[in-house]
């Protein structure tokens, strides 16, 4: 249960910023935004901000997609993996591979269903949420694989998400 009431489903202001978390989520307010809209600026910027995470990026919706759902798992924030593994298996990721982003830790371990592209963003991921330090090696993996400004989308995401998890988890969101 949710440490706050979630506000109406109805909620019809601000007119303006209620419309246009609305456009962004084809047309309702998840829970998420619902407890968001107790502070307007708050929600006003963080749907602007994760638009563009989520559409205006050149990171590979795969990529980013891998890196929440680890995010997700590393802080059990469990409304964010149910959330973004549809939109993982709908980039290209495959069942075993969400499956193993239950346990990101341990998908690094030994030979996993992820590719060597993959694997650098998922230890990237794993090290960033876990430690906030990225070592030098996967740091070095990742921009061989992604460039420097995929380099940057990645962690940028990584970090987005770790935020987004943290203030679900910290109010208990549930899944719609």
């Amino acid at each position: 249960m949710a440490r706050l009431p979630y506000l109406p489903a109805d909620l019809a202001e601000p007119a303006e910023l209620v419309a246009a978390i609305r456009a962004r989520r084809g047309g309702r307010l998840l829970n998420l935004d619902r407890l968001l809209l107790y502070s307007p600026p708050l929600a006003a910027g963080w749907n602007a901000y994760l638009r563009a995470v989520r559409t205006e990026l050149a990171l590979p919706p795969r990529l980013r997609e891998l890196a929440i759902c680890a995010v997700a798992a590393l802080n059990g924030a469990e409304y964010e993996f149910v959330h973004h593994a549809p939109e993982f298996l709908a980039a290209g990721g495959t069942p075993q591979q969400l499956q193993a982003l239950r346990a990101p830790q341990q998908a690094l371990l030994g030979d996993g269903p992820f590719d060597a592209q993959e694997r650098a963003a998922l230890a990237l991921t794993v090290e960033l949420t876990r430690d906030v330090v990225v070592n030098e090696a996967t740091f070095t993996a990742v921009q061989s694989a992604l460039g420097a400004r995929g380099t940057v989308e990645l962690v940028a995401v990584v970090a987005a998400y770790n935020m987004v998890s943290r203030f679900l988890v910290a109010f208990g969101v549930e899944p719609e």
